[in-house]
């Protein structure tokens, strides 16, 4: 098979060289100073597993040369997804899979509307790894591991075919029986873990240890519960008590892509996590108050990052 990835980030460069470490054919859709590096020195990743380095990348900045594709791998920033996809139709055929590895729930519509439902299948990863300069990877945390499936829970060919594909290169894949309630669950623990390390700006071993702040983390978490519901999405009964055990179970020092998008002046996945569980709450009728002032109160900067204000 044949994959594409698009972004060469913390997520792309990780998986993308890890199937192409593995002797997977992977082209790359990266642009300057990524692209640039790519080209002229490959991929390192530096991993808690056993880095690794893909000395020659195939990789473009235009979809239209790369040639056809079994797979491509969406792994841009939740916002970012539009402007990167929306060039991608040269690169497949019929059956073409392409799988979101974002955070948020809105990606498979997204790559539905543009470029056909018979494309978009629902997925979601696991890893903490992120960009230490252009080129160079660092897998800092949590066993990777990818999950996707067809949106209508289908155990189709061609989701087989690539999670044969993932795990002879060694990633831990798993194609569940719901792929939208497995998305829903990951979206239980990163939307208020992202929101409250946003806005506290402080390393997750700080806010859970504090009765105030873990109260409010508490009360996020039954705010998304109570929002997949209204949407028709019936979690697991100890859906809450893992979410919390997850959380107790990170690094001290963690912290979220977002969170650091935010510290360090970036645009981040505001709206594709914290915005989003505001919008579907509102759209059901569900109060969400402590998205709502979190939200708000995080805004500001978000608008200030993308030259709004």
């Amino acid at each position: 098979m044949r994959f594409a990835v698009v972004g060469a980030g913390g997520i792309g460069g990780y998986f993308g060289g890890k199937l192409a470490a593995n002797g997977v054919d992977v082209v790359f859709i990266a642009r300057g100073k990524t692209l640039q590096a790519l080209r002229r020195s490959g991929l390192r990743v530096d991993s808690i597993n056993g880095d690794f380095v893909v000395p020659k990348v195939s990789a473009t900045d235009d979809p239209a040369t790369a040639g056809k594709v079994d797979a491509v791998l969406v792994t841009v920033k939740a916002w970012q997804i539009p402007s990167a996809i929306g060039r991608l139709a040269p690169m497949l055929h019929r059956d073409t899979a392409v799988i979101p590895l974002e955070n948020g729930m809105t990606a498979p519509e997204e790559i539905a509307r543009l470029l056909g439902k018979e494309h978009a299948l629902g997925g979601l990863c696991g890893i903490v790894s992120y960009v230490v300069e252009p080129g160079h990877i660092r897998h800092a945390a949590v066993d990777p591991q990818v999950m996707f499936g067809e949106l209508d829970n289908a155990r189709s060919a061609r989701v087989i075919r690539i999670s044969e594909v993932f795990n002879g290169a060694g990633i831990h894949t798993e194609v569940p029986p719901d792929i939208h309630r497995s998305m829903w669950t990951k979206f239980l623990f990163i939307a208020p873990y992202s929101a409250i390390g946003a806005t506290t700006r402080v390393p997750i071993g700080i806010w859970r240890s504090m009765p105030e702040t873990r109260q409010l983390a508490m009360t996020a978490v039954r705010e998304v519960l109570a929002v997949a519901v209204a949407h028709g999405v019936t979690l697991a009964d100890d859906a809450f008590q893992k979410t919390l055990e997850r959380y107790d179970g990170l690094a001290a020092d963690a912290t979220p892509s977002l969170q650091r998008d935010v510290m360090e002046g970036k645009p981040s996945e505001l709206e594709a996590q914290v915005g989003a569980v505001v919008r579907m709450g509102s759209e059901a009728g569900v109060p969400t108050p402590v998205f709502d002032t979190l939200y708000a109160a995080l805004l500001p900067q978000e608008r200030r990052a993308r030259g709004e204000s």
